[in-house]
C-alpha cells in the first residue's frame, strides 16, 4: 500500500510538473518592439568599453514593416492625421534631463510620440498619458498635449522597409531621426 501511495504521489507531481513547463507564450508580435537611445548605440556601447555612460533620451517604439504596401499618406499613416507612428502601443519616449521641443520647455519624464504626416512637414507631438495604444484613446484635454515641434519631410533614396527611428547628434543637442517606406522626418531636441 506504501508503494502504491508513493507511487500515485510521484505521478501526480510529475503530471503537475509538465503542465507548469508547458507554458502557453502568445505567439511573436508581427511588429516587435525596438529601442533607440541617444547617444547611440546605448547601452550596447557600454558592454563594449566597459564605460557607463548615461542615455539623455530613450524611445520605445514598434517596428512594422512596409511587406509591399504602400503605408505614409494612404490609410495606415493618412496626411493630416494624428498617427502613433508605429504600430501596437503608443511610443514612449524618456529624457533624462529637461529638453526644448518645438519652443517648449519640456521636463524630464516620459511621455508618448504622435506624429501628423504631411506631404512637406511633420508635426510632431508629446502627450504626457501614458500606456495607450494609439491617438483614439488619447483624453483629448490640452492639459495633457505637452509639446509640438515640426519636422521637414524628405524623400528617402531607396525604400526602408521596416519603420525605424535614430537620434543623429547634433550642436544644442539631437535630432530624432523618424524613416519609412520613402520617407525621412527629423525633428529637433534641444538639451
Amino acid at each position: 500500500m506504501k508503494n502504491y501511495l508513493r507511487m500515485l504521489c510521484a505521478v501526480i507531481a510529475l503530471f503537475a510538473f509538465s503542465q507548469a513547463q508547458a507554458q502557453d507564450f502568445p505567439d511573436m508580435d508581427p511588429s516587435p518592439m525596438d529601442v533607440a537611445y541617444f547617444p547611440d548605440k546605448l547601452p550596447y556601447a557600454d558592454l563594449r568599453a566597459r564605460t557607463f555612460n548615461s542615455p539623455k533620451i530613450k524611445l520605445y517604439y514598434s517596428r512594422p514593416q512596409l511587406k509591399g504596401r504602400e503605408m505614409i499618406g494612404k490609410k495606415a499613416a493618412p496626411y493630416g492625421k494624428m498617427w502613433r507612428a508605429g504600430a501596437n502601443e503608443a511610443n514612449e519616449i524618456t529624457f533624462y534631463q529637461d529638453i526644448t521641443f518645438g519652443g517648449t520647455k519640456v521636463e524630464a519624464g516620459t511621455y508618448t510620440l504622435f506624429a501628423i504626416p504631411g506631404e512637406e512637414t511633420w508635426t510632431w507631438i508629446l502627450h504626457s498619458q501614458l500606456d495607450i495604444w494609439g491617438p483614439y484613446t488619447l483624453d483629448k484635454s490640452s492639459k495633457k498635449e505637452v509639446a509640438r515641434a515640426e519636422g521637414k519631410a524628405v524623400k528617402s533614396d531607396k525604400t526602408i522597409e521596416a519603420l525605424s527611428f535614430m537620434f543623429k547628434e547634433v550642436d544644442g543637442g539631437a535630432h530624432l531621426v523618424f524613416g519609412w517606406e520613402n520617407t525621412v522626418v527629423e525633428v529637433p531636441i534641444k538639451m
